[in-house]
């Protein structure tokens, strides 16, 4: 990879996938540590690329396996234990520090950050990568390396449940729910 085709994917994709990151991890130290990662393994595995997908897909599928390492010696680290980290079925709890961009959002997104932190990895990761980076069902299912129709259902029950979390908030915007 010579370093014109490094800088190009640094500077078309970089935001992208750094915002990713921080969604994901809820903490922009870590976000910026994970993406020092993604960027070595694109140097190590771009001469693998075969342009089957989209750059942008490529990179998001990277950070996707960066933030899953992370989070898997993260767990191990906690639990001092050696089993497997259940990525479908854990959630993804952020530190509670949020990036400034987090901050300066209205209350109804900081509510929704805060209920898709109650989702399942897998279920953040499809809202995120659907809804706030605009990857089509194709797109994400390429990054993640799944079907279609677990992209599809995963996005359904994330909806669904981050649906019952923000109904079940008081709200103080003007009556009850």
């Amino acid at each position: 990879m010579d370093d014109s085709v490094f800088h190009r994917l640094y500077e078309q994709f970089h935001h992208d996938v750094f915002k990713f990151l921080i969604y994901l991890t809820g903490d922009r130290d870590q976000a910026e540590d994970l993406m020092h990662e993604v960027y070595v393994r694109v140097l190590r595995a771009y001469s693998g690329f075969e342009g089957k997908s989209s750059e942008k897909t490529w990179l998001f599928s990277i950070a996707k396996n960066v933030a899953i390492d992370q989070f898997r010696k993260n767990a191990v680290r906690k639990k001092h234990l050696f089993d497997k980290f259940d990525w479908e079925k854990s959630e993804l709890v952020s530190t509670g520090i949020l990036p400034e961009e987090i901050v300066t959002l209205s209350e109804e997104m900081k509510e929704l950050l805060q209920a898709l932190d109650t989702c399942t990895g897998d279920q953040k990761m499809v809202i995120i990568m659907r809804y706030f980076h605009d990857l089509s069902i194709a797109e994400t299912a390429e990054a993640l390396d799944w079907t279609e129709g677990k992209v599809k259902t995963t996005q359904h029950r994330a909806i669904k449940a981050l649906q019952k979390k923000l109904n079940a908030l008081p709200t103080e915007r003007g009556g009850n729910k």
